[in-house]
């Protein structure tokens, strides 16, 4: 009878830490970080090392439903985060299947890192490190490949993240602000982006405003070698009427926007202002846009893709 008595008394305590453990698996996080070798997943991994995840490199499929069950049943880790990609083989295509059965333990996303095809190249030719695929093939062939492989995960991703206009540093503040558990009301990334249509019309741009219709600091001889990031260029551009009043109804359209965009999950932007060369009345409108959007609060950066490098 004692021992009845003495199982009976922990039961309502008992009670309590199951309803405590239930209230934390809702709260248990496992974002399965992937995407194309090159496009910048340790930089990300290290970005959610930085926000309290425990974090993992490269985890074998196999291993990833008891990896998820650890992490639900553990009091002391709330949030994991872990890398998989293209050195996994021929398994990657057990993913989708795979992700069922963890999604039913933890609240999973799965992020998709990418980047254009030339970036890749550029920044495997700069680190001079092998593609994951072999050194058999070319890098740019070894993508193509590599695409393939991920395409079925690409379609199971929940976020998708393009890192070709990102450095380092831009990769970490992105990954900080998109999923810190702080406000993330603005955590969209704007880059306010200046271009030459004889170049061709930046192919990332999501609003391309033509700005050709004003008049052109070019035939001005003291202003044809400068850009519109010189101040004297700039307020010339912006004396016209007509300047001002394009910014004013750009600004006014922009900060309508944003908001729907980053209720639909968009985490970055970018807004293209050509002109003829993509030195002067691009350059200065996208220099303007950035300095009011960051006014209203947003995370913003502005590009110049054509203006000459500095040497």
């Amino acid at each position: 009878m004692t021992p009845t008595k003495r199982k009976s008394r922990p039961e309502p305590g008992a009670g309590k830490k199951s309803t405590v453990a239930q209230g934390e698996k809702t709260q248990k996080e496992l974002v399965i970080v992937t995407g194309i070798s090159g496009a910048g997943k340790a930089s990300a991994l290290k970005a959610f090392e930085d926000l309290g995840y425990h974090c993992v490199d490269n985890l074998p499929l196999e291993l990833l439903p008891g990896f998820a069950t650890l992490v639900s049943q553990t009091r002391e880790t709330e949030r994991a985060a872990i890398v998989v990609d293209v050195r996994e083989g021929v398994t990657l295509d057990r993913l989708p299947e795979i992700l069922k059965s963890v999604r039913t333990l933890l609240h999973t996303r799965v992020v998709f890192l990418d980047a254009q095809d030339a970036v890749l190249v550029r920044r495997y030719s700069e680190t001079r490190r092998p593609h994951p695929l072999g050194r058999l093939e070319t890098v740019s062939r070894s993508i193509v490949e590599e695409r393939q492989l991920l395409d079925p995960i690409r379609n199971v991703a929940d976020t998708l993240i393009d890192t070709s206009t990102f450095n380092v540093h831009e990769l970490r503040a992105h990954i900080l602000s998109r999923f810190s558990q702080e406000d993330r009301s603005k955590h969209l990334l704007v880059s306010s982006l200046s271009f030459g249509f004889k170049n061709g019309i930046p192919l990332d741009a999501d609003l391309v405003f033509d700005v050709r219709f004003l008049p052109n600091p070019h035939f001005i001889p003291e202003f044809r070698k400068q850009t519109g990031l010189d101040p004297k260029v700039a307020a010339y551009v912006r004396k016209f009427k007509q300047t001002r009043e394009f910014l004013d109804k750009v600004t006014e359209m922009m900060l309508y926007l944003l908001p729907h965009y980053i209720s639909e999950g968009k985490s970055y932007l970018t807004v293209a202002f050509g002109c003829t060369g993509g030195q002067h009345r691009s350059v200065m409108m996208a220099e303007e846009m950035a300095k009011r959007l960051k006014k209203a609060g947003y995370q913003v950066k502005s590009l110049h893709r054509d203006i000459p490098k500095k040497s």
